[in-house]
């Protein structure tokens, strides 16, 4: 999507980058669910980093993009997902009906009140994950296991039986060999 911008007799560009500019970056891949780098959208917008910054800072402040830190200096920014909001009560009804039936074929350890206690705190990742499409082991073990510790004692016990249903499940993107972060691709 590199254009040719015009350019004045110091070299300079003669007109300015608007931010819908660089969100049409990211509504005119294919691959929508990959995060950007503000080199992306440089070499797209043929723009110094410092603009690309600029106008990503923008549209996060608009609310049209999301960002998180990666790394010691990285960043990435993307669209957001619409995704239906509802809270994790356990009730099957507020669940996307291809998510509900892979819940209920995941293997959790226990039966009875304890497996449906697991089953509700496999529900509440699954939400935490769609509302934070970036999130870490550490995010699941200090934001839904003290809401939901479905009978562990540990945190490390609970997700040692979760995060293997959690991959199951679809959209989720787990983390490749080595790797830390836990995506949600949507659908």
């Amino acid at each position: 999507m590199a254009r040719d911008r015009e350019r004045n007799e110091n070299g300079q560009y003669v007109d300015r980058i608007p931010a819908s500019d660089a969100l049409e970056v990211f509504e005119s891949r294919t691959d929508r669910a990959r995060p950007l780098t503000a080199g992306d959208v440089m070499e797209a917008l043929d723009c110094s980093r410092r603009t690309a910054h600029n106008k990503l800072n923008e549209l996060v402040e608009d609310g049209v993009l999301e960002t998180r830190k990666v790394g010691a200096r990285g960043r990435v920014w993307w669209k957001p997902l619409e995704t239906p909001t509802h809270e994790p009560s356990g009730r099957d009804d507020s669940v996307p009906t291809a998510v509900r039936s892979a819940m209920n074929e995941v293997e959790l350890p226990g039966t009875g009140e304890t497996l449906e206690d697991r089953r509700e705190a496999l529900h509440a990742s699954y939400e935490y994950l769609t509302e934070n499409p970036s999130a870490k082991k550490s995010d699941f073990l200090q934001d839904v296991f003290p809401q939901y510790p479905a009978g562990f004692e540990t945190a490390e016990g609970w997700w040692n039986a979760i995060q293997p249903a959690l991959r199951e499940l679809p959209g989720v993107d787990p983390p490749q060999e080595r790797g830390h972060i836990w995506h949600y691709l949507g659908g």
